[in-house]
């Protein structure tokens, strides 16, 4: 295997030790956010509290529409924004805001009360909602392994890529002149497979993990609606690559 492409498995993408089976990911927390947004601050920072807690995978997405008050935020997508405006849909929300956290596909918390977020996940895990169906990743040889243990219903297979850390330095708007350090940003979404509720597994090439400036892909088992909007998170973990690993 080679150095560039070392893959490891871990828990909230945090800078502790490997995520091993006995360890699965508690939740998967979902920081919906933006560089412009004076309000998002005190959420990334809560945002990063979870993160070095571990035991969960966070992700960050930051979102566009903040874009037109002065600061383009760096890190920010148009897919990102869609993806909020699809969870919108899915809870029958008519709006969308930020800091907003969604907690494993299911429900959404304000951003910067890591309180709530945290009774969220481990009210979800005790009603049987949190992530039941197992799912690992490992690279052998020249290809990415996924395999997705049996559960109830159907599901798509999510790989959602993002950056381990950035520092930005906001140059205009609402935060203009804090230089914030954020983690685990989304650079990129997409759909790799179908679980119809069986045992699967899924075996992807190489250049899946071989991405820009990759660093960590967050494989995600996630149902959608009808519309095909994203729903509850059924299972999900993370691999970690990229050109220092």
């Amino acid at each position: 295997m080679s150095p560039r492409f070392l893959i490891s498995l871990v828990a909230g993408v945090a800078l502790a030790g490997p995520l091993f089976a006995q360890d699965a990911p508690k939740g998967v927390v979902e920081l919906f956010t933006s560089q412009g947004c004076s309000s998002c601050p005190p959420a990334d920072a809560a945002f990063r509290k979870i993160v070095e807690a571990g035991g969960v995978i966070a992700l960050a997405y930051h979102v566009d529409y903040w874009n037109y008050m002065g600061w383009a935020d760096t890190l920010s997508s148009k897919e990102n924004t869609e993806r909020q405006y699809g969870y919108a849909q899915t809870m029958g929300r008519a709006n969308v805001y930020t800091p907003q956290v969604i907690v494993n596909g299911r429900d959404h918390v304000a951003g910067a009360d890591l309180g709530a977020i945290n009774k969220k996940i481990d009210s979800y895990a005790a009603e049987g909602k949190g992530l039941s169906v197992p799912v690992t990743a490992q690279m052998r040889d020249d290809q990415l392994e996924i395999k997705i243990g049996a559960g109830q219903g159907k599901a798509n297979v999510v790989m959602v890529y993002f950056n381990r850390e950035k520092t930005i330095e906001v140059e205009k708007g609402e935060n203009s002149g804090q230089k914030i350090a954020y983690l685990n940003s989304v650079a990129d979404v997409e759909t790799v497979g179908m679980w119809e509720g069986k045992e699967t597994s899924l075996t992807l090439p190489a250049s899946v993990m071989q991405k820009p400036d990759l660093e960590g892909c967050a494989i995600l088992l996630q149902s959608s609606t009808a519309d095909g909007n994203p729903s509850a998170i059924l299972g999900a973990t993370v691999v970690m690559a990229g050109k220092n690993i």
